[in-house]
């Protein structure tokens, strides 16, 4: 085994599983239902960035990602929905 590399190192300690979220939830009206929400969005957030770059470099349409973006919208909002209308009731 070489050196080890500090950068490298601190890469693979960086990276989070699918199931973790990005980053915390700090509202003042936290709830588990906000809380997957915010998941949910930054799930919405990374796909929609994989999109743009796929379309970016040549390999879908932009009808293509058009439609898959609009696809994921539809499910966060039905997401976001049932979530919240659920908490209500």
């Amino acid at each position: 085994m070489g050196p080890s590399n500090p950068e490298l190192d601190r890469q693979e300690r960086e990276v989070q599983s699918p199931m973790e979220a990005h980053s915390s939830y700090r509202g003042s009206d936290w709830s588990p239902e906000r809380l997957m929400f915010h998941q949910n969005l930054e799930t919405f957030a990374d796909q929609v960035g994989l999109i743009v770059g796929l379309q970016a470099n040549g390999k879908m349409s932009q009808d293509q990602a058009y439609a898959k973006i609009k696809k994921i919208w539809k499910n966060l909002k039905f997401t976001r929905d049932s979530l919240f209308d659920a908490s209500k009731g």
